[in-house]
């Protein structure tokens, strides 16, 4: 047996005692970070849950109070009718603003709607408009401009 021999078996043994030794420090810092995760998601479960019977007792209250001046019917109809519009409002608030008409005839939209459908959604962010065409040049709509000469994708070499 070669003195080298000896040396390599002794690499490989400490390369795979490394090896294990992060495996295992790696597993405890996921199970850690899991045990977190789980906690804030039971968290979030439960006052989700608490918030949906606190909506069922304000919307009993509503129902309750209309129907002292109400018929029964009349009063549960009118919260029905209330509890329809809220979910309509807030289904319009969560999903992303679609483009208006001004948006597909080209026309930039000027005032206050120019704010809203460049903020988006209540709390987005605002950005310029879209030119329909690259600037300087007065391309029909729909019409794709043409691809630049020097492909950006392939890198260039310095001549």
């Amino acid at each position: 047996m070669k003195p080298l021999d000896h040396l390599e078996r002794l690499d490989k043994h400490l390369v795979d005692e490394l090896a294990q030794v992060a495996r295992e420090t790696v597993r405890e810092e996921l199970r850690e970070q899991t045990r977190k995760q789980r906690r804030k998601a039971a968290l979030y479960a439960a006052s989700g849950a608490l918030a949906l019977y606190a909506g069922a007792a304000l919307a009993l209250a509503v129902g309750l109070a209309l129907a002292l001046g109400l018929p029964d019917w009349a009063a549960a109809l009118i919260t029905a009718v209330i509890l329809g519009a809220l979910a309509y409002v807030l289904r319009g608030m969560a999903r992303p603003s679609r483009p208006g008409p001004e948006h597909a005839a080209g026309v930039a939209p000027c005032g206050d709607s120019a704010r809203r459908t460049a903020a988006g959604a209540v709390g987005g962010m605002p950005y310029p408009p879209v030119p329909p065409a690259p600037p300087g040049k007065a391309a029909a709509p729909g019409t794709v401009p043409p691809r630049p000469a020097g492909d950006p994708d392939v890198p260039h070499r310095g001549v």
